[in-house]
């Protein structure tokens, strides 16, 4: 018998671990799907947990993501694939994956986007990126949400809009996240944000790079997210 080796890649062993826990995850996420079709034939209180569930299971499937990407990118294994989409595509896609949250939970959610509007980013990345960021509005708005769309002094610029309390101040503050001093005090890890801004940093155009801020205020009093793509 082969010994056991006295030191392990910890990252390596984590990044394998999730990859797994992915699979497992969008099996659930799928069985939630099928369950959602059947929608009609459930009890108003079994239709909130599953969206609660569905919610989640997104949501974490999404943090799972974040975190292979992370681990990708530092093992530059992390290609950023730019090509050009649609943005109705884009806009209908993180639209469909938080419908029956948003139904069940009656969240409004208004579109503003041109329909032949083109753009050149990675897909996947840019998806994944807008539904955390839509998912989290979700989850602290009141009723109303915005997704808007647009194209601002030559760049792309999505923004999402919620009618909550706005975004704590501390993450206003914090220009520059630091991952290995996670804010625990205020249960913030900062993943969501640090993936986002570090997504959007990945594109670049003519000396230009991508970017994501935070503020308060709005369309509709509560917290805005901005993502600009040059």
């Amino acid at each position: 018998m082969s010994p056991l080796p006295r030191t392990i890649d910890f990252a390596s062993v984590l990044a394998s671990t999730v990859h797994d826990m992915k699979n497992s995850l969008c099996m659930l996420i799928q069985s939630a799907e099928l369950i959602q079709q059947e929608g009609e034939l459930l009890s108003e209180p079994a239709k909130d947990e599953l969206a609660r569930l569905s919610y989640e299971a997104n949501r974490l499937n999404s943090n799972l993501l974040q975190l292979l990407s992370l681990y990708r990118l530092e093992r530059n294994q992390l290609p950023v694939q730019i090509d050009e989409y649609f943005l109705a595509d884009v806009v209908e896609e993180v639209l469909l994956k938080n419908q029956y949250f948003a139904q069940q939970r009656q969240i409004e959610i208004c579109v503003e986007h041109s329909d032949n509007l083109r753009w050149f980013f990675d897909y996947d990345l840019i998806i994944n990126l807008l539904n955390d960021a839509l998912s989290n509005a979700m989850r602290y708005c009141q009723q109303r949400l915005l997704l808007s769309v647009s194209v601002n002094a030559a760049n792309l610029c999505i923004e999402v809009h919620d009618d909550g309390q706005g975004f704590p101040e501390f993450m206003l503050q914090h220009e520059q996240l630091d991952m290995n001093n996670p804010d625990l005090a205020n249960n913030h890890t900062g993943l969501g944000i640090f993936f986002a801004k570090l997504i959007a940093s990945a594109h670049s155009n003519k000396g230009s790079r991508g970017s994501v801020t935070l503020s308060n205020g709005g369309r509709y009093g509560g917290g805005v997210f901005r993502l600009v793509l040059p």
